[in-house]
């Protein structure tokens, strides 16, 4: 029994009436590339389903069903939507792909998952409508929706009518953006047209099986001449590490739609019933950094101290210098995003410029308020930096923050220096609140990088013996000067120095007391 199957008998979901498979060897053969990637097993069990389900498995007072339970989109939908909520939208002729209503967790939703036991998972133009049905459905009903994917593309015997069906799936979901969360499930491969779907999505989930790539591994191979395997080309690694593709990555189908009903409620039912009080007094976060300042640490754990309980972190591998969480503080979805001093010492870089930005503007587009813990020395320095677009792609993080609507409060918990000062939810961008712990710097560059500058000459000049103890009083004259926290006050850049204890309290008062608000525009996928 698969784990799936598993988490189906013990849900005791009401089964739906099974949709018949294509048997014929035609419908039954791997029509696209991706298809032939598939495991051989895969493409066995896809050609015979209605064979025994082996005993080990399948015990004979059990009722029969299919091998391929696990790749039928009713079964895959039942795991998703509450026992008993489901109410199928689509035709029984849509080719290709289920669409439903249902709830979680009692909230409704709409969902569509592909029919993998049809060639691959192909997309008809029948397939193809039942998607934008469920689309317009959502939209029109103001709720998540939530593709299951595990689809070779278009139907390839259909032509530039499939590709233009498929268009058609693309408009929808770009109608949607901004307007209702999308997450999609990759479950198998997304492949060929395919592959944009969930790319154009709010957040991708990408189980142990799940691949996603335009052109396949033989495809790869008979142009470039690189030998690559699926798993490779468009698997975990690819796109949780390197591509920034998936938000999420699950070792099994189960725990992925999982991810997938506790995020749709994060976004979709924003304020929790059992919200939780802040409270006053929280001791122990400051525990959490190090006493050296110098010293890198894991921001991971203070934003978990902060939420009601521990969060989504989206994109965990891809950038990691910069967290993005979903949570809840006072039973409120906020999203944090924070600098990670664990990686490269917490600066920013392009892609985690891309990571960040794309995150507030989701927060943003579904109206969750935004909380930003700064601990950054700045922008990483590097050839391979300017060549790489950081100057283009750390605008996109300023404009982000700039054009935000919803409540964002900033807590600096130990510096903020240069121009990732300013990117990173300054007062400047419109920041409703700024606190900062006790003793955190703030300022172009710190005092002692300053001083090397400004007075080379001088310390050039100085005996070696003194040079560190002038160093050290020009850093502090620099410092005085400059006015650091204290002058930020003063200028209201920096609204508040709290106690580490306090800063949770401090943070969702902040928020409660801002007017919800969210912004005006598509959540586009940067």
């Amino acid at each position: 029994m698969t784990l799936l199957e598993s988490q189906l008998s013990q849900r005791s979901a009401v089964p739906l009436p099974a949709r018949q498979a294509v048997a014929s060897p035609a419908a039954a053969a791997p029509v696209m590339e991706q298809q032939r990637a598939q495991p051989q097993a895969q493409r066995q069990t896809a050609a015979a389903p209605t064979a025994a389900a082996p005993t080990a498995a399948a015990p004979t007072a059990a009722p029969s069903r299919p091998v391929d339970a696990s790749r039928d989109p009713h079964a895959r939908l039942q795991a998703l939507l509450d026992p008993g909520s489901i109410s199928v939208l689509s035709p029984p002729d849509s080719a290709g792909a289920v669409a439903a209503t249902g709830t979680i967790d009692g909230m409704p939703a709409v969902a569509f998952a592909c029919d993998a036991r049809v060639q691959g998972g192909a997309l008809s133009s029948a397939g193809c409508e039942a998607i934008t049905g469920a689309y317009d459905h959502a939209i029109d009903a103001a709720v998540p929706v939530i593709g299951l994917w595990h689809s070779g593309g278009a139907q390839l015997r259909d032509g530039v009518e499939s590709l233009h069906a498929l268009g058609t799936v693309f408009a929808a979901m770009t109608r949607a953006s901004g307007r209702i969360p999308q997450i999609s499930v990759v479950l198998g491969p997304a492949a060929g047209g395919a592959a944009y779907g969930p790319a154009l999505t709010d957040l991708v989930i990408i189980s142990e099986h799940g691949r996603i790539f335009v052109t396949g591994p033989d495809v790869v191979r008979s142009v470039t001449g690189e030998d690559v395997d699926a798993e490779r080309l468009g698997g975990h690694d690819a796109h949780g590490r390197r591509s920034g593709v998936a938000h999420l990555v699950t070792a099994t189908d189960a725990e992925a739609i999982a991810e997938a009903r506790r995020l749709a409620l994060l976004l979709g039912r924003q304020q929790s019933e059992s919200a939780a009080p802040a409270d006053d007094v929280q001791a122990g976060l400051a525990a959490l950094l190090p006493e050296s300042t110098r010293r890198a640490y894991d921001v991971r754990p203070l934003i978990s101290e902060l939420l009601d309980e521990p969060g989504v972190e989206l994109h965990a591998r891809w950038a990691p210098n910069i967290v993005t969480t979903l949570g809840r503080l006072e039973g409120r979805t906020v999203g944090v995003i924070a600098n990670n001093p664990l990686r490269l010492g917490g600066c920013l870089d392009a892609t985690s410029a891309d990571k960040g930005a794309r995150f507030v503007r989701m927060c943003d587009a579904f109206g969750v308020p935004l909380i930003v813990l700064v601990d950054t020395p700045g922008y990483l320095p590097g050839v391979g930096q300017e060549w790489g677009g950081v100057v283009r792609r750390g605008a996109k993080l300023l404009h982000a923050f700039a054009e935000a609507a919803v409540p964002r409060v900033t807590l600096v918990t130990r510096k903020a220096y240069g121009g990732a000062y300013i990117a990173m939810n300054s007062r400047s961008l419109g920041a409703t609140r700024v606190f900062a712990w006790p003793g955190a710097e703030m300022g172009v560059m710190g005092a002692v990088a300053a001083v090397r500058i400004l007075h080379r000459r001088t310390l050039a000049a100085a005996p070696s013996d003194q040079r560190s103890e002038v160093e050290a009083q020009l850093a502090a004259e620099h410092e005085r000067e400059s006015g650091g926290l204290e002058r930020a006050i003063a200028l209201g850049v920096v609204d508040e120095i709290i106690e580490p204890a306090k800063t949770r309290h401090a943070l969702a008062s902040a928020i409660a007391q801002a007017p919800a608000d969210r912004g005006a525009h598509r959540n586009i996928p940067l």
